[in-house]
């Protein structure tokens, strides 16, 4: 794990791969003492750590380090992604908004993010606040500790709504984009019908149209799995 002294806003999603479920930024400021704090909860890429772990760690973030999480839900995604048309042009709009959230609250210079895209997508979502502030973007991102940090936050946030929306549809809604998804998705579909799929699930995904029974749309680059 990555130790730098400088105060630094780390920035990662969560949500991204999973047809269920929202899409989540979180950005995380530290500094020196948090960092150490951090270090000594063996906070890391939240990929290493299992979802129960996560849960628990969050909370301690949390009230450790000022962060901002912006949790877009599967209607509102899907809102956005029939007006913007590209997934990293929507994550690009997710991390300027977190990071502006957060340059509300604490005085930074200096953000990282793990890069994707075009590395002027985030650059040119950034409002007046944002625009002053150094942003790396890298890959591997999450080996530095202020991004290992949002990446528990944005994890935590996603696993919670997820377990919401399971709920509400009485259906468990499993993550990834696996057949066990395709399956939940025909069950939803069957229980409440093809419009509720719109409030649980990222419909550009391909697996909508195994859901239902459709001939998957021509890869455009855009569409993900």
């Amino acid at each position: 794990m990555s130790l730098r002294p400088v105060e630094r806003i780390g920035i990662d999603e969560s949500g991204k791969g999973d047809y269920f479920g929202p899409l989540v930024i979180a950005a995380v400021f530290v500094d020196q003492t948090t960092q150490e704090e951090l270090s000594l909860m063996q906070v890391r890429d939240s990929k290493k750590i299992s979802d129960g772990r996560i849960l628990e760690m969050a909370p301690d973030i949390n009230m450790l380090c000022p962060h901002s999480v912006i949790a877009i839900g599967p209607q509102k995604y899907n809102d956005l992604y029939t007006k913007i048309r590209n997934l990293n042009r929507l994550l690009a709009w997710g991390h300027a908004k977190a990071l502006e959230n957060l340059l509300e609250r604490v005085t930074c210079t200096r953000a990282i993010s793990d890069q994707f895209g075009d590395e002027r997508l985030i650059l040119n979502a950034l409002q007046q606040r944002g625009k002053t502030i150094q942003l790396e973007q890298r890959t591997k991102a999450e080996s530095d500790l202020a991004v290992a940090a949002a990446s528990i936050l944005a994890r935590a946030e996603f696993l919670l709504r997820l377990n919401r929306l399971s709920d509400e549809v009485g259906t468990t809604l499993p993550k990834g984009a696996s057949p066990a998804v395709e399956l939940a998705g025909k069950m939803i579909v069957k229980k409440h019908g093809e419009a509720r799929l719109a409030t649980v699930a990222k419909l550009h995904f391909k697996t909508t149209a195994a859901v239902l029974g459709q001939r998957a749309p021509i890869d455009t680059g855009r569409n993900h799995t």
